[in-house]
């Protein structure tokens, strides 16, 4: 997307032409009236979030999603996270009795971190999301796009064989058998790259094959009702093939496994939309972290040679993609401090003086989301390339420049961005000694 912006403004004229623009947030129910106006008929629409652990962001992606599946038909929320996990909550949205409850739905989350789904404010949405269905004409689903399940994924196509076809169940578990030997996938992919060990690729791109040239003759002897599970199915073997790439790939340089992962959520999104087009185009929401939803093209990522689904989507629908970053200023989040850690409830330090989190605090509005698909004065006063913060899962407020900053052009990267200037830490639903005691305030032990 070409843009002319006019020169940024500096100063006080800056400050004054973002929060002329600025929608502010009270909690009063027509507060998201013009963002879901605005939105319109786009075919999907994309909800980032600056860090994985911020309760605010939960919390209005599903004020706004709630309102795009009553008022304008979406009927698929699609997010970063693992298809067999997410796709035994769709089952329990849809009314299935595998699980009890909206708990036990979400416990399939089980590979760190769990917090990320296994979290109040996504126990409430998937609640309210089974409530809505049990009236609605035209259900919504809940599915995932991430591509780190290898071995449930496995699992899932075994098991849909050994139900239907046992001597392709045994095929199956023959090809798949090659991954027998590692305990994790990470163990597989340092091993097929560095040679130690013979790839799997070929079996797993025969199963996938396989599974989808037998697939008519299964619906056929097994009726429609039966087209859900095959798709299911379908899309584990082709996570595995991706899964299998991914993790070979991720020895040998993050752009090549970034780009692969971030295409296997975007090609996994069309698909599951035209899986659902049926009747009339399904429309979607897409929950992943703003370095998946902006577009990769207007920061430093897409200098390095990534691409991401933001991207992705609006080269593939154009106008009908909507991209809608969060930031915050300060706060606390849900966060561990190296991989597969405990999860703690962190404080998230003053965004850096010159960031545009920085520069949305200086607005002096506590929540407000601004307009910036149609240029203006915002759009304009925003334009100059400045740093912007991400926090992942991991949060190193000690490297805070080197580990959590990059350079983008926020009127470009996205279509709208809603800024929370205070936020507080996503809440677990195991809290953990380490979340429960949380980190001490930055003027302990004097607490001035």
């Amino acid at each position: 997307m070409n843009r002319a912006f006019p020169t940024s403004l500096a100063g006080p004229a800056l400050l004054s032409a973002i929060g002329d623009q600025a929608r502010p947030l009270t909690g009063a129910p027509g507060d998201h009236d013009e963002l879901v106006d605005r939105i319109g008929d786009a075919r999907v629409v994309l909800f980032g979030e600056a860090t994985h652990g911020t309760h605010e962001f939960y919390r209005q992606r599903a004020i706004v999603t709630k309102r795009l599946i009553e008022e304008k038909g979406f009927t698929a929320v699609a997010v970063e996270a693992d298809w067999p996990d997410a796709y035994r909550v769709n089952r329990w949205v849809h009314g299935a009795d595998d699980d009890a409850d909206a708990e036990r739905a979400l416990a399939g989350f089980e590979r760190f971190p769990t917090w990320m789904w296994r979290n109040a404010d996504v126990l409430d949405f998937v609640g309210w999301l089974r409530a809505h269905n049990e009236r609605a004409e035209r259900p919504a689903g809940f599915y995932g796009l991430d591509l780190y399940s290898l071995y449930r994924s496995i699992e899932a196509v075994i098991g849909y064989l050994d139900e239907i076809d046992p001597p392709a169940a045994g095929r199956a578990r023959q090809r798949y058998s090659c991954f027998e030997r590692f305990e994790e996938s990470q163990s597989y992919g340092y091993a097929a790259a560095a040679g130690l060990s013979p790839s799997c690729r070929r079996g797993v791109l025969e199963q996938l094959l396989e599974l989808r040239a037998a697939g008519q003759g299964y619906l056929r002897r097994d009726g429609i009702a039966a087209e859900d599970e095959q798709f299911y199915a379908e899309e584990n073997a082709r996570l595995v093939v991706d899964a299998e790439e991914y993790y070979r790939t991720m020895f040998s340089g993050p752009v090549s496994s970034w780009n692969l992962r971030d295409s296997h959520m975007a090609s996994t999104l069309e698909r599951l939309l035209g899986h659902l087009d049926r009747p009339g185009k399904t429309r979607a929401v897409v929950w992943a972290h703003n370095s998946h939803v902006g577009d990769a093209r207007r920061t430093s990522m897409g200098r390095r040679g990534e691409h991401n689904v933001g991207q992705l989507a609006r080269q593939r629908y154009g106008l009908g993609a909507q991209l809608i970053g969060f930031t915050t200023f300060e706060g606390t989040v849900s966060a561990a401090s190296t991989w597969d850690a405990p999860v703690e409830r962190k404080r998230v330090r003053p965004a850096l003086p010159g960031s545009y989190e920085a520069l949305l605090h200086d607005v002096q509005i506590p929540s407000f989301w601004l307009p910036l698909r149609d240029g203006g004065s915002a759009a304009a006063a925003l334009y100059d390339p400045r740093l912007e913060r991400a926090i992942g899962v991991i949060y190193r407020p000690d490297t805070e420049l080197a580990s959590h900053y990059f350079e983008a052009r926020l009127p470009e990267q996205f279509d709208a961005v809603v800024h929370i200037d205070r936020t507080r830490a996503v809440e677990p639903l195991e809290r953990t000694a380490e979340w429960q005691r949380a980190e001490p305030p930055e003027t302990y032990p004097t607490a001035l």
